[in-house]
């Protein structure tokens, strides 16, 4: 799980687990400040980041949290799946910009998860997210999708193609996200 600081990484993981209080969730910006496994069923783990862009602790501390990130999305040899977390509610901001320019050109799959979409009406819900995808400048082939950690809206979809990625992987199929 990759995205700014209280963006809901956390929220996510105990969301998509069906567990309250599994990872760690605060208001304030920059709570999770290691990296984090959850084991789903002995079959995969969700890994919750430290979250890039603001967070109440010292720059020195925020550079290296992107460090320790930087090396583990590029040296971890068996993840699967990318999940980079946008607020449904706001155009990307500049490190979200950067962040997926980043992530797309490491060629392993992603997928754009819009958070807090309980914060925004049903009938608005597409144009935010097709802002989204705009401001990010994606490619039409990757995925994205909107989620509620609140109300677990979207928790199926997000599921389905956690599953159809790891899925493609177990055949042998090539994965690339650009």
């Amino acid at each position: 799980m990759v995205g700014r600081s209280n963006v809901g990484k956390s929220s996510l993981i105990n969301s998509l687990c069906a567990r309250h209080a599994l990872a760690r969730t605060s208001v304030q910006p920059g709570k999770t400040e290691t990296i984090n496994y959850f084991a789903v069923n002995d079959q995969m783990y969700l890994v919750d980041l430290p979250g890039y862009g603001y967070a109440e602790t010292s720059k020195g501390k925020r550079r290296e949290w992107g460090e320790f990130i930087t090396n583990y999305l590029r040296e971890r040899k068996r993840l699967a799946l990318i999940v980079h977390l946008i607020d449904l509610r706001h155009e990307p901001m500049e490190n979200d910009k950067n962040a997926s320019e980043w992530l797309l050109g490491l060629n392993i799959p992603y997928v754009i998860v819009g958070m807090k979409a309980d914060k925004i009406s049903r009938g608005k819900r597409a144009g935010h997210i097709a802002a989204i995808r705009k401001g990010l400048m994606l490619p039409a082939d990757i995925t994205s999708l909107i989620y509620s950690s609140e109300t677990g809206e979207g928790r199926d979809e997000l599921w389905h193609h956690v599953r159809s990625v790891l899925s493609g992987q177990e055949r042998g199929k090539t994965h690339t996200s650009v």
